[in-house]
């Protein structure tokens, strides 16, 4: 290390040379005395420098290459911590603004991913000040600031539950209420210009903009976000609303006529999370405009919809099923014409819905999908709800969908049956089209009726209805006449499918009884090599993982779900014959 006299002979060639005339070494050098000022704890020593009115020139010129070790001071809260705030606070206000933001850019691309938060919270307020000084050309540094923030923050864990949020472990909220407040001076200087702006407001205004695009998608998106909780995500997602506006973005118009809507999913998810935030949320609804109808809003909306419920993620597909429901509501029932059907939208809801409602894991998303379910089947008009049932019935590949939209259609049929609600769907001929897809088993008799099984009882439920309101059926002789033929197809082949099922798994059910008899693991080994032990069940689920109470479980089951299905059928006949002998 020079000693002092070396050091006061640099400095006072640095004083006596002309900026153009420094040299990267004179940089490097500048930089290592600064460090080595704080490595010994002379913190105020360097300020005092820093702050000496003859020492002016060499800050403007080097002072930006102390940044890096003075943040790094602050970040890791030293006890010169004031003093070093204090340093970078001058060197803010006095180095080049051009070059002061290049530096801090740097240090932003450059942070210690052990340290995101807390530096970011030490550069935000010196960052807003230099780009403060940029004048009129600030709009490329304000975008390329507010990218490279926001490019750090992506790297934080967004809290998802209150605890969580409250305890904001890796700063991502306090960083969330800095951005904003960084961004604020920009904002309203876009928003004074009352009209007047110049094409570097119209940048600004466009930096601007993608901010906030880019902090509907993260972290908004995968935030838990409710009214009850003015939570600090909460406050910054209405930050981001109140911005909008001031910028002069219509929500209005960027969800639904802006030429945004062609482009990237991410824009998309974008708009997605400010259709919620707008419509279930309700943060700036009372500056959103009233004249649009309920159903251009839901048309609107089932694109975001759409692109949330074709997510994995727990946080998209709350606010999907949210803002579905949200934008159903105000529909009137039975309303919904059936060339709605026809758009790519209004197909490809409904089969993310049934992802949702056979695959997802959760059990509170399941319910709360099939609450929207019922809603969009309520909202449809009575053509379009014998063509969604139609859809479903051949696309979805789910017993236990299926059996919840036959259920639906014993509903419309009695429905129709009341005085003044007769239509030809759920009663005429039509009505002959959903039976035919209805009363049939996928695979004929060699169908998996324990995995068919909701969907079989609900048919026979809907087929003994029929037979006992078969006045109203039978004032149309050919559809009556159809009818039977269907009913008597269909049980003749359930009965076949449940006499070679039944004695498919009581032969199963006897030989697991015997296996767990002998006790012998080398006979229960060599039982399930041989497929013994096979069960449809099993098959699904791989029967080595199944302990033998529950493969026995499974059976049993079974072969109960057989007797019940038979004594449906057997009720059928006895009403059928009822009928005859009237």
């Amino acid at each position: 290390m020079a000693n002092d006299d070396q050091v006061e002979d640099v400095i006072h060639r640095w004083q006596n040379t002309p900026e153009d005339k420094l040299k990267p070494e004179d940089y490097q050098q500048f930089k290592n005395l600064g460090s080595a000022c704080l490595t010994q704890g002379d913190s105020g020593q360097l300020l005092k420098f820093l702050q000496e009115d003859k020492n002016q020139g060499i800050v403007r010129c080097m002072g930006c290459v102390l940044m890096a070790p003075l943040l790094n001071e602050v970040v890791k809260k030293e006890e010169s911590l004031d003093r070093c705030q204090a340093a970078i606070a001058h060197l803010t206000t006095t180095c080049g603004p051009d070059e002061l933001l290049r530096s801090l850019l740097e240090l932003i691309e450059d942070i210690d991913p052990g340290a995101v938060s807390e530096t970011i919270l030490a550069l935000v307020p010196h960052l807003q000040t230099a780009l403060l000084r940029l004048g009129d050309g600030k709009a490329a540094g304000v975008g390329s600031a507010l990218t490279a923030l926001q490019q750090q923050l992506s790297r934080l864990p967004v809290p998802y539950s209150r605890q969580q949020e409250e305890a904001d472990a890796h700063g991502l909220c306090r960083c969330c209420s800095a951005l904003a407040a960084f961004a604020r001076p920009f904002v309203e200087e876009v928003k004074g210009r009352n009209g007047k702006a110049t094409a570097g407001d119209e940048e600004l205004r466009t930096e601007l903009l993608k901010f906030c695009m880019r902090s509907l998608r993260e972290p908004l998106l995968e935030a838990e976000l409710t009214r009850d909780r003015k939570s600090s995500l909460w406050l910054f997602a209405t930050e981001i609303l109140v911005t909008l506006p001031a910028i002069q973005e219509s929500p209005s118009e960027l969800l639904f006529f802006s030429p945004l809507k062609r482009s990237s999913s991410q824009s998309t998810e974008s708009r997605a999370c400010l259709a919620y935030l707008l419509f279930v949320q309700l943060i700036g609804i009372h500056s959103f405009p009233a004249v649009f109808s309920p159903l251009f809003v839901l048309q609107c909306n089932m694109d975001y919809i759409d692109q949330l419920l074709s997510s994995k993620k727990e946080s998209h597909l709350l606010k999907g099923l949210a803002l579905y429901a949200k934008s159903l509501e105000s529909v009137q029932d039975n309303s919904l014409p059936a060339s709605l059907l026809e758009l790519k939208s209004f197909y490809s809801v409904p089969q993310n819905l049934r992802q949702v409602l056979t695959d997802c894991p959760m059990q509170h998303l399941r319910e709360s999908g099939l609450r929207v379910f019922q809603l969009f089947i309520d909202k449809l008009d009575a053509e379009a709800k014998h063509k969604f049932f139609r859809c479903m019935l051949k696309t979805s590949n789910h017993a236990g969908v299926e059996s919840y939209i036959v259920k639906n259609i014993k509903n419309q049929v009695e429905f129709s049956m009341k005085p003044g609600n007769a239509n030809n769907g759920f009663l005429g001929e039509e009505l002959l089209s959903l039976l035919g897809l209805v009363l049939s088993l996928p695979r004929g008799a060699q169908t998996d009726l324990l995995h068919s099984m909701d969907r079989v009882m609900e048919s026979l439920n809907l087929l003994r209805y029929l037979l006992i309101r078969d006045k109203e059926l039978r004032s149309a002789t050919d559809v009556w006449e159809e009818l039977s033929g269907i009913k008597e197809e269909y049980l003749k082949t359930l009965r076949v499918c449940i006499g070679i099922s039944r004695g498919y798994y009581s032969s199963e059910l006897k030989a697991l009884r015997g296996d767990q008899k002998l006790k012998a693991k080398e006979a229960r080994e060599a039982a399930r090599s041989t497929g013994v032990l096979k069960s449809v069940a099993v098959r699904r689920e791989e029967g080595s993982d199944m302990s033998p109470e529950v493969q026995h479980q499974v059976l049993q089951s079974a072969l109960v779900t057989f007797d019940l299905m038979e004594s449906l059928i057997v009720r059928i006949e006895e009403i059928t014959e009822e009928k005859r002998k009237n």
